[in-house]
């Protein structure tokens, strides 16, 4: 699939309004952005996809005035693996409604928290992860959504989405890409993912198991994390947090990735622009 953007960076984005637009809404949150020095925005659908049209069309036209960066989190009640049939429907639906809603507003990729495993083995798993996937690709090819679909690698051990997995998912199909949340693998495995080697490591398989093009249209999450060896327990900011975002930073620099590194710290806009600094100052 041809991005609807053409990246020639990486660009640090909030995870939702900043905290400092307040009671407003998009209009104030860009000017938030624009003073703070930030690339754009990941639309929070997470209680559902609500957005009006008049804002879609706000949010597309200002993004295409300033070069923003525009993505979207679907909703947290999904689960393709969900052992009623009505709720991986209603899972479906509320993907397809977060890809079209997004895509008007001008975003490039979406990201969702695909399954949980709910005692199944691993294949099985995938096997009808893949089978929704594959019709979701495939109506928004259908109606010309062109956005990538992200399944998010998550934070426990409960839920599906270890790199392997969404790794080898993407590979199935050409409009599906991983969103790599560093801060969910370093809470799932228990404290690991968390030195230059192994940022390497994750950049590397998607290079090279994908191709280089997943590295120049990149999606990522990161931010502080407490976890425990049940996996993610909060999101912390990152000065509060073992999080080594500099290596971290500096294999994103080394091995050229472009695109949105989206921050999702509890103190979103000052994270965002700790890790720009940084990753400017490298």
């Amino acid at each position: 699939m041809q991005s609807i953007y053409k990246f020639d960076k990486l660009n640090f984005t909030t995870a939702g309004m900043p905290l400092r637009t307040g009671k407003g809404s998009y209009p104030q949150a860009f000017e938030v952005l624009k003073e703070m020095n930030l690339d754009g925005m990941e639309l929070e659908f997470v209680h559902g996809v609500r957005m009006s049209p008049e804002y879609r069309e706000f949010v597309k036209k200002i993004r295409e005035e300033n070069n923003y960066v525009i993505t979207a989190h679907a909703p947290f009640y999904i689960n393709l693996n969900s052992k009623e049939e009505e709720k991986i429907e209603a899972s479906v639906g509320r993907i397809i409604e977060t890809a079209q809603t997004a895509y008007e507003a001008g975003a490039f990729s979406i990201t969702f928290h695909a399954a949980f495993y709910m005692g199944k083995d691993k294949e099985t798993v995938y096997n009808q992860v893949k089978s929704k996937v594959a019709q979701i690709s495939e109506l928004l090819k259908k109606e010309k959504i062109n956005v990538w679909v992200r399944p998010e690698t998550t934070g426990k051990p409960t839920q599906w989405g270890d790199l392997k997995e969404i790794v080898r998912l993407s590979k199935e199909f050409d409009n599906v890409l991983p969103c790599i949340d560093f801060s969910h693998l370093h809470a799932r495995s228990g404290g690991k993912y968390n030195t230059y080697d192994e940022f390497s490591k994750i950049l590397e398989t998607v290079g090279n198991e994908i191709g280089t093009y997943a590295l120049e249209n990149f999606h990522g999450h990161l931010a502080g994390i407490d976890y425990s060896s049940k996996g993610e327990k909060k999101h912390l900011n990152l000065e509060e947090s073992d999080m080594n975002y500099k290596d971290l930073l500096k294999a994103m620099k080394e091995f050229g990735v472009k695109g949105a590194l989206v921050c999702e710290s509890p103190n979103i806009e000052d994270d965002a622009k700790l890790l720009k600094t940084y990753y400017q100052s490298l």
